[in-house]
């Protein structure tokens, strides 16, 4: 699972608009007294004596909140206060020998000592008021996007009303189509910014939501680590792009439920969590382990409702926005994957195929130029004519790409420059093609 690098989205508005306000008491966090206790606790256990400024950076947590918190934790002599100054900026905190035997104790139900959590009631408000049904999409804004691409206009006009109706949206086609190339780069028609939270507190349990394979922060908008009691954005939010998240063969139906770590004792997010107000691709649907029927019933309901049933490993179940664009991306045919009722939840089927000879030497021709290949009339024309008509291979968007690239690594193992030459190109492409 991973956000494509170098796709970047198009945002507009005021980046800060959607960061809350920090807040400026224990009660505006929504979190529970006893909980930020035990968590200054097992922060303290893991990075020892640490200045007031640290322990704001670190929790994101504003000094007006932590100042009770460590106030009762010294009065019940969890810790106390070493290199005493007249100024808050050089005054620390250390556990005492009770503090620590505590913090062993809080760490038996969770080692989690990050950044403060947020309330599950605020993650929820949250993902609906950045909701991916408020972005636009416009076809300016599709051919920016995809310049330079080799798409016909009829399927960038499908991809782009697909992106507005904020519904799943099912893309097939033959293998080595550019079906997963095209998807991926639909990240650069997302607009506007998200905020993500590092972590969400459900019932005193912890689910880390913050990626930073997925989530693309757009600039250090939290301003952690300040002792200014004035009120700010709060940090325990993260101003990213809207996240891309891609998973293929390897997605089970496990991966779809929280990941709970018996040796730290919280949780992770799954793909679909992390997706939120983004793009969630699957990839080369009908490959996984488990069967695609399978694999589609698990969505029927967060395509049909807009949200997704967790539970926790305590029996606790609860609810979660979906507010996701799912891409399914296949070689096989949808009729042949799923149901009639699983399809009409699909919003859009968008088939990518064969390429027309124009569209093959467009593609052909940026792939030479891109590596510094002479291109050649003479030299295409013979891939076309003779190697594709005579092998009874279709024209396919992976196949310039996959055949110049053979071209190239053979002239340079050769000492030699690369060119479109017949005995090169016949070599990249009996090389390249399986035999039997």
């Amino acid at each position: 699972m991973f956000n494509p690098d170098g796709l970047e989205s198009h945002n507009s508005g005021s980046s800060q608009e959607l960061l809350p306000k920090a807040p400026q008491s224990v009660k505006e966090t929504e979190l529970d007294f006893l909980f930020l206790v035990e968590l200054l606790c097992k922060t303290l256990f893991f990075h020892g004596q640490m200045r007031l400024v640290e322990l704001v950076s670190h929790t994101k947590l504003s000094i007006s909140v932590l100042e009770p918190l460590l106030a009762f934790m010294r009065t019940e002599q969890l810790c106390e206060v070493s290199g005493r100054s007249d100024t808050e900026a050089t005054i620390a905190f250390n556990l005492t020998d009770v503090g620590r035997s505590r913090a062993q104790t809080f760490l038996q139900k969770s080692h989690y000592a990050g950044p403060a959590p947020v309330s599950l009631v605020s993650y929820i408000d949250m993902v609906h008021k950045q909701s991916v049904s408020g972005m636009k999409i416009t076809k300016e804004l599709v051919a920016e996007g995809f310049e330079g691409f080799v798409l016909r206009q009829s399927t960038l006009d499908q991809f782009g009303a697909a992106m507005n109706s904020g519904r799943a949206i099912f893309v097939y086609g033959p293998a080595g189509s550019g079906k997963t190339y095209v998807s991926e780069h639909l990240a650069t028609l997302l607009t506007g910014y998200t905020a993500i939270p590092h972590a969400v507190e459900i019932n005193g349990e912890v689910v880390q939501i913050f990626d930073p394979l997925v989530h693309k922060p757009v600039s250090n908008t939290g301003a952690a680590g300040s002792l200014d009691r004035g009120v700010r954005h709060d940090p325990r939010w993260v101003l990213c792009q809207r996240p891309v998240v891609i998973t293929g063969g390897e997605l089970t139906l496990s991966m779809l439920d929280l990941e709970f770590d018996q040796n730290t004792r919280f949780y992770q997010a799954p793909p679909q969590v992390k997706a939120n107000n983004g793009l969630l691709i699957i990839d080369d649907l009908g490959r996984q382990l488990v069967s695609p029927q399978t694999l589609m019933n698990r969505w029927i309901v967060p395509l049909d409702r807009k949200v997704d049933y967790l539970a926790l490993h305590t029996g606790t179940k609860f609810m979660v926005p979906f507010d996701v664009i799912v891409i399914f991306s296949s070689n096989i045919p949808p009729s042949q994957l799923a149901d009639e009722a699983f399809l009409r939840r699909l919003g859009y089927k968008i088939y990518i195929g064969e390429l027309h000879e124009n569209e093959y030497r467009s593609i052909f021709e940026q792939n030479c130029n891109r590596m510094n290949i002479p291109f050649s009339e003479a030299g295409l024309r013979f891939v076309i004519d003779q190697l594709h008509a005579k092998h009874d291979k279709p024209l396919l968007a992976c196949i310039p790409r996959d055949l110049l690239e053979q071209v190239r690594d053979f002239a340079f193992y050769q000492g030699v420059e690369p060119e479109l030459s017949e005995k090169m190109l016949s070599w990249a492409w009996e090389n390249y093609y399986t035999r039997g």
